[in-house]
């Protein structure tokens, strides 16, 4: 192997061990999503709102807001959903909102008729934004499909977890937001 072929290895071992150390993923970029206990960001530049009139983060004070970030064709996204259906379905009598912010990933998401067929598939009822613009997107500083964030009564983002699983701990902080326990 000849000594270009070494350096770059190595350089390519310490950039995998720097990204997989621990703490180094923490390290705050400008382009961070918003901290916990950050004010939540507004839903902007949103196209088209299906299942609710236009909402605002500020009208929401007060409720337990879980924001999910999604798209129509993310095979992570759509495995999230049975479970924010399942939160929903059983807490949002108790004051939990959802809203569902729809962020294409890809030129045929755009298509609110496609979003429509999947908010039926799914049996989506929650309001969910349609963000063609990603300004939302941009306004949480999101990087993820899929995306969750709890915002607080007081309007504080609380929690976050980005793509699969972690189901338990979001339902425990859901309840513990809405004195549950």
């Amino acid at each position: 192997m000849n000594t270009f072929f070494r350096v770059l290895t190595v350089f390519a071992l310490g950039v995998g061990l720097a990204t997989a150390w621990p703490g180094i993923a923490g390290i705050a970029r400008a382009s961070d999503p918003p901290a916990a206990g950050a004010t939540a960001p507004e839903f902007t530049g949103i196209d088209h709102w299906f299942n609710s009139p236009p909402l605002r983060m500020q009208e929401l004070r007060g409720k337990v807001v879980l924001v999910e970030f999604w798209t129509n064709e993310c095979i992570n996204c759509l495995h999230v959903l049975p479970h924010t259906k399942e939160l929903y379905d059983k807490y949002a009598k108790d004051g939990l909102v959802v809203v569902g912010v729809h962020t294409p990933e890809y030129d045929e998401e755009r298509d609110p008729s496609t979003v429509k067929a999947t908010i039926k598939r799914f049996g989506i009822d929650w309001p969910v934004a349609v963000d063609n613009q990603n300004a939302t997107w941009n306004a949480w500083n999101n990087q993820f499909w899929p995306a969750l964030y709890l915002v607080d009564q007081q309007g504080h983002v609380v929690y976050q977890h980005f793509g699969e699983g972690n189901y338990d701990a979001t339902e425990a902080k859901v309840r513990q937001l809405l004195g549950k326990g």
